[in-house]
């Protein structure tokens, strides 16, 4: 990753994953292929759900157009961050780069060879290592929200059935450390659109992308810096997620 000018930190990632260093034409490059991949790629594919599903979005207003806003969503399909991205900044972050998202990513499958590497690495992917007890990739991920944005999916894995399972804390240790002003997302009908085990989305389907309210943790930002400490601020936006999922299925039922 870089620091808000574009440059590759002193202590950026290097192991044995794909794509955790790169040459110096790759980092001069690092602020116009960040730039161009998410905007050429997101638009493209929230075109093909808007186009071939029912899609709506609730709340957009309520996202911060400023860095330090981090995301937290449920996790339905391989491509929810393209549709959060879309309906939450576009087409704002044409002309304000700083919004275009960070992912915290598992490196064991967006970074486990170079052509993935490539890929993930322009559309601001950050790797976190097997087991996401990854203190680096929360650091990085910490520094890298501070100047921009981030989505993050606090239950780890995809939902198999549409619930939304207990997140883990470490969106929360990233939240404590940054300070940032976090949105709860909730999604739904992505899971009938792009299920799991399956690589090409399906058509006419209801998908609903809500935006709630900031999640105000400040009276957990003074206490002990915690696993604790930060599940507790994840479980408090995971309920919110909850309970916005209840009110997409009451508006959903006056349609």
């Amino acid at each position: 990753m870089t620091d808000s000018l574009g440059h590759v930190p002193d202590d950026a990632p290097r192991g044995r994953y794909h794509g955790e260093t790169r040459g110096r034409l790759a980092n001069a490059l690092w602020p116009l292929t960040t730039y161009l991949a998410p905007n050429l790629t997101v638009p493209f594919v929230s075109a093909l759900l808007l186009v071939f599903n029912r899609t709506h979005i609730y709340g957009r207003r309520r996202v911060p157009m400023r860095t330090n806003t981090l995301l937290l969503s449920n996790h339905l399909s391989m491509i929810d961050s393209f549709l959060i991205v879309f309906a939450a900044f576009f087409p704002r972050e044409l002309i304000q780069p700083s919004l275009l998202p960070w992912h915290p990513a598992a490196a064991e499958n967006f970074f486990k060879n170079r052509f993935y590497a490539w890929i993930f690495n322009m559309l601001k992917c950050i790797p976190v290592r097997p087991g996401r007890r990854d203190l680096k990739a929360i650091n990085r991920s910490t520094r890298a929200l501070r100047d921009g944005t981030m989505i993050l999916f606090p239950e780890g894995t995809r939902s198999r059935d549409g619930s939304i399972g207990k997140g883990r804390p470490g969106a929360g240790l990233a939240l404590l450390e940054s300070g940032a002003t976090v949105i709860p997302v909730t999604i739904t009908g992505m899971d009938a659109v792009l299920p799991v085990g399956r690589w090409f989305p399906r058509a006419g389907h209801r998908i609903v992308v809500y935006f709630g309210k900031p999640v105000d943790y400040s009276d957990l930002a003074s206490a002990p810096r915690s696993r604790e400490t930060a599940q507790r601020v994840v479980d408090r936006v995971m309920d919110r997620i909850r309970f916005q999922q209840r009110v997409i299925a009451r508006l959903e039922a006056r349609r």
